[in-house]
């Protein structure tokens, strides 16, 4: 990991971590969904609103976890806003396959979530990063 993406990183996990943006209870949602991990308690429960051209109108969360899955929960729902479901799923299957560590590390076009990809030097803390990402599938999945 370069210096540059570790600075970052710990910059924008903090900063997300702390504030989180979106931690709320959606009203009106149409898609919910949570999901947790067994082997720390973390559970994430990821909201949308979806409009009737298939866009996400707004995207919340709620649950408690470590500063990892708040603030990649408080990205996601920064980033998956006014974007088609399509490309919500292409960009959680993206993101998925990077943070496995399975994947192209290539972060073109991933926004604030490429700080995401620091994760991979932490194989321990991946699921802290995609548990917000497995309730959004589950949600999507859910319709």
């Amino acid at each position: 990991m370069t210096d540059a993406l570790s600075t970052l990183y710990q910059e924008t996990i903090l900063d997300h971590g702390r504030r989180p943006r979106n931690r709320r209870s959606l009203t009106g949602a149409t898609h919910r969904a949570g999901a947790q991990n067994p082997l720390c308690g973390d559970k994430i429960i990821a909201e949308l609103r979806i409009d009737s051209r298939g866009r996400v109108e707004d995207a919340a969360f709620d649950g408690q976890g470590c500063a990892i899955a708040i603030a990649s929960a408080s990205l996601m729902t920064e980033t998956i806003k006014n974007r088609t479901l399509a490309d919500v799923s292409a960009l959680s299957a993206r993101l998925q396959t990077l943070l496995s560590g399975t994947g192209s590390e290539d972060l073109d076009g991933l926004g604030d979530l490429a700080v995401l990809a620091a994760v991979r030097a932490f194989p321990s803390r991946r699921k802290c990063a995609l548990l917000a990402w497995e309730a959004l599938a589950a949600a999507l999945d859910g319709d």
